[in-house]
């Protein structure tokens, strides 16, 4: 009896292992199936030309992506100016405070924060910056994207900084080194890797968004590097040539899309890279 128990157990046991591995299985296939599917219809019109040309008229043949590149790099710049120093002195802020009123309003804002969605903070900007200044521009659109990467950012720095000793604190205190100096010098530094990743992580989230800026920075088929002005950008591309009735504009689309995956999946791993140390 105790032996058919035993053996009872021993077959429950490699079903549920074997039932965890198929479900394992089954949650990676959609990812591979879209990344399949991204790589055969855009790796095809990736070339030299698609990268550094500007956008050519309907029904001409060829054209390339260079100001949706441009403008991409600019939002996220702008985004990273406007997001990486709040959200980092917000998170040593709370890991510093864990407790009191101001600390708990502000876990409770970043949290709110990351799950407002993206056309809604697009609708946001657009009433608090598009409309005084009277125009669409690359300014309006970094920072929507710069309020998207902060939840994100102060959560990572907080959960990281509360990894670090105390006694590193304590000794560096103990030393006579000013607070500011420890917190910056000490403490920061010992957490880096964490901060890095949530940067890492936050910008892979906002690579890809497109609906703050239909509201923002409105999209530009020139070549332009004024904040002022609109820009495009790859998910703006991908958005307006994929919903065009033009096979050459769809082919640009799926060729950026690819372009777009491998961004944000270089990011992701470099996130995971670094987490790691």
């Amino acid at each position: 009896m105790k032996a058919n128990n035993i053996f009872v157990r021993i077959i429950k046991d490699r079903v549920f292992k074997g039932a965890a591995v198929v479900f394992s299985v089954l949650s990676i296939l959609p990812l591979l199936f879209i990344l399949l599917y991204i790589v055969k219809n855009g790796i095809a019109v990736i070339n030299w030309q698609f990268l550094t040309e500007l956008p050519k008229p309907v029904g001409e043949i060829g054209g390339g992506i260079a100001n949706a590149l441009v403008g991409t790099g600019i939002l996220i710049l702008i985004a990273c100016l406007f997001s990486i120093p709040l959200g980092v002195a917000a998170g040593i802020y709370l890991s510093e405070h864990r407790t009191g009123k101001l600390a708990y309003a502000v876990r409770l804002s970043a949290e709110v924060l990351h799950g407002i969605p993206s056309i809604v903070i697009g609708i946001i900007a657009y009433i608090w910056l598009v409309v005084p200044m009277g125009m669409f521009s690359a300014l309006s659109g970094g920072i929507a994207l710069g309020i998207m990467m902060l939840p994100v950012i102060v959560r990572t720095t907080e959960e990281t900084l509360k990894l670090v000793p105390g006694t590193l604190k304590e000794a560096a205190l103990a030393l006579g080194v000013p607070y500011y100096k420890t917190i910056l010098k000490v403490i920061l530094p010992a957490g880096l890797s964490g901060v890095l990743t949530g940067i890492l992580l936050s910008i892979a989230r906002i690579a890809g968004e497109t609906a703050p800026l239909l509201f923002t920075a409105f999209g530009s088929p020139f070549m332009d590097v004024n904040i002022l002005k609109p820009v495009n950008s790859m998910p703006l591309l991908i958005f307006n040539y994929a919903t065009s009735p033009y096979p050459e504009w769809h082919a640009l689309a799926w060729g950026a899309s690819f372009v777009l995956v491998v961004f944000v999946l270089t990011l992701n791993i470099l996130a995971k890279v670094i987490s790691r140390k």
